[in-house]
């Protein structure tokens, strides 16, 4: 006897295969869309051709696969309303004008995208970079922008004609589901689209994100730089959509006119440092270059470590390894030191380039693919091998992008520390970030003791971020002390680390000849009343350590910032080419022409002769000693110094919004 059951049942699945062609056609139309950005991409490389002369095919493709990712972006934004008119369950949508105004929808948004794109094609090889929305205050009191585009468009004639066979293409390709009103089941076709729809909304969100993981922040324009060996190739990975999209409402650098003219400007600050050949330059013994180590460790505020609070009567801190250091292990200190912004996005060019956080992270700005120098790029210079080390995934946090942009030679993370045979592979994995501190910080000793000297190495350590949370072994070592104050175990966790890095530091041969920087990317969560206040959430370590003592030791009454890290060491190495900096060399720079600089919810705080000046961009709103350290008592009006502090900060501030809008962060611009 023949059994036909199974052929009931694929026609009982051909008779209900309508409810998913809603979806298909979704997915179909959007590879269309992929196609297109594809188009795109290619018509700018053949129209700038001439900027990447060296480009290999090899290196092509890479660009290629990052710029998936940014187009996925760009063509879920810009697709969301038409993908919501098709899955969305409406009986109306069934009919033939239903269907039109979704392919009009579709056709317009895509075609408008590849006629922006196709734009920047031409205008890239002027800017450099693609279009954002900075673009419309540039040129918003330009009156010949209609003369200077039609020229251009006469010019370029071949694009016009690119984006009419593109349009064309895509009104003849356009999928639209194939349904009939009278063969629908009406009841089961609204719950199945509403799935349909319900089904693809993670997918969107995710794309228009960058990525899955908890770990990833939604991408922006600086993220191009994880496939870039140049700057200039971030024009390949992005596209022009998605670097609009990306700055809307987030580009607030407007380059104030303090200064009428750049020679006052300089006169007052200059960001650019031209040390020439220093005849003090610190060598080793047996004229080896010193090592440079840079370690930035997650949320280690001042307010953590006990010596830097003695005067706090009854506060003992968090770090027994970092107060020894400090007080008995020959560090050097600044007694009044900061940060320069909140975020770890902010820590990094403010540590490893100098650059402070002024309005908006860089990470973020519009100007994040800008050319910028750092202490890898300098050093390299000088022959030396420079690797950036965290623990995270390779995407996290954008550190990857960056450091390849400052020309770290060598990138390590937690997939290379998983696949290294001598360590423990993941089951050091947090849980949450990536690989805990400890075992992390003794593979980067390894992995330095492996290296060519001189070498110039950053840790970015991430164990004493939220959740806080201490790896398994040590649950009953780092028992929580404070309900309302979770960081502090991990704190003394990672203390630990550092403590356990550096013992096995001092058994390697280059720990003699290293000089060790240590700070945190950020402050965090504050119990003592002082580290509340507007400077107080600003107030991190800044600590050189010099096993040899040629730096010195001892805390010094003197200001420091994390901007001024990257001049102190090239000055001690004795660097000889110019660089940009908004700091200074601290061991070379008396104690009252020491400042520090940051930046909070519009307001710039400036700290110097002993006061800290609030300034708004127009006025100063208030002054206080650093003695008051509560921040109780305005002196606005009252300090000797309030114009000279005020000026000195305009000048910073002008500096820092020319350079930054100009692409001036490197000493040949």
């Amino acid at each position: 006897m023949i059994n036909f059951a199974p052929q009931k049942t694929t026609m009982k699945l051909k008779k209900y295969a309508y409810l998913l062609w809603p979806l298909a056609s979704v997915l179909v139309n959007l590879l269309l869309a992929y196609v297109v950005y594809g188009v795109a991409r290619l018509a700018f490389v053949l129209e700038n051709r001439s900027l990447y002369p060296d480009l290999t095919a090899t290196h092509f493709m890479e660009l290629l696969g990052g710029g998936l990712t940014f187009d996925t972006s760009a063509i879920l934004y810009t697709n969301a309303l038409w993908v919501v008119m098709v899955l969305f369950p409406l009986h109306l949508k069934e009919t033939p004008a239903w269907h039109r105004a979704c392919r009009c929808t579709f056709v317009g948004v895509n075609t408008l995208c590849l006629a922006v794109n196709l734009a920047d094609a031409v205008y890239f090889r002027f800017a450099a970079r693609r279009t954002t929305t900075t673009v419309f205050q540039e040129f918003r009191n330009e009156d010949n922008l209609g003369g200077i585009f039609m020229t251009e468009a006469l010019s370029h004639w071949y694009f016009f004609l690119l984006a009419g066979v593109a349009a064309w293409a895509l009104w003849r390709c356009y999928v639209a589901p194939p349904l009939r009103r009278e063969r629908l089941d009406w009841r089961l076709y609204d719950v199945a689209a509403l799935l349909s729809l319900a089904a693809f909304a993670p997918f969107c969100v995710a794309g228009m994100r960058g990525g899955w993981t908890r770990d990833i922040r939604p991408i922006t324009i600086s993220n191009a730089n994880n496939y870039c060996d140049r700057p200039t190739e971030a024009g390949i990975v992005l596209n022009t959509p998605f670097s609009l999209i990306r700055t809307i409402g987030k580009n607030n650098f407007e380059v104030p006119a303090y200064f009428s003219s750049r020679e006052e400007l300089e006169a007052v600050f200059n960001p650019v440092c031209t040390p020439g050949l220093r005849a003090d330059s610190l060598r080793a013994a047996g004229g080896r270059r010193k090592n440079v180590v840079v370690i930035i460790i997650e949320s280690f505020g001042r307010e953590y470590i006990g010596a830097y609070n003695r005067h706090v009567a009854g506060y003992r801190g968090y770090t027994p390894f970092t107060d020894s250091l400090i007080e008995r292990g020959g560090a050097l200190t600044y007694r009044y030191s900061y940060c320069n912004g909140r975020k770890s996005i902010d820590g990094m060019p403010s540590i490893l380039s100098s650059i402070p956080m002024f309005v908006e992270p860089f990470f973020l700005s519009p100007y994040s693919i800008n050319h910028v120098s750092g202490l890898a790029d300098c050093l390299n210079q000088k022959g030396y091998t420079t690797a950036f080390f965290h623990g995270a995934e390779r995407g996290s946090m954008g550190f990857m992008a960056f450091a390849r942009a400052t020309k770290f030679s060598r990138y390590y993370g937690r997939e290379d520390f998983v696949a290294d045979p001598r360590t423990r592979g993941d089951s050091d994995y947090d849980g949450w970030w990536g690989i805990a501190d400890e075992p992390f910080m003794q593979y980067f000793c390894q992995k330095m003791t492996e290296m060519r000297q001189p070498f110039m190495t950053a840790l970015f350590t991430l164990s004493s971020h939220h959740p806080f949370r201490v790896p398994e072994p040590y649950r009953d070592v780092f028992r929580e002390e404070n309900a309302d104050m979770p960081i502090y175990k991990v704190i003394r966790y990672t203390d630990m680390a550092l403590r356990h890095f550096f013992e096995s530091a001092r058994r390697q041969p280059w720990f003699s000849n290293t000089i060790f920087a240590i700070t945190s990317d950020h402050t965090n969560m504050t119990a003592l009343d002082e580290y509340k206040t507007d400077l107080g959430g600003f107030c991190s370590p800044v600590i050189f350590y010099d096993p040899s003592g040629q730096m010195g030791s001892g805390i010094r009454d003197a200001v420091a910032q994390q901007t001024d890290i990257m001049p102190t060491i090239l000055g001690q190495l004795g660097y000889d080419r110019p660089y940009v900096t908004f700091g200074v060399d601290l061991l070379r720079t008396p104690a009252d022409s020491t400042w520090a600089v940051n930046y909070l919810n519009g307001i710039y705080q400036y700290v110097r002769y002993g006061h800290v000046l609030q300034f708004d961009g127009r006025q100063t709103r208030a002054v206080y000693a650093l003695s008051d350290s509560l921040m109780r008592h305005n002196l606005v009006g009252r300090v000797p110094r309030q114009a000279q502090m005020e000026r000195q900060l305009k000048a910073i501030i002008q500096q820092y919004m020319e350079r930054m809008t100009e692409n001036r962060l490197t000493p040949e611009k």
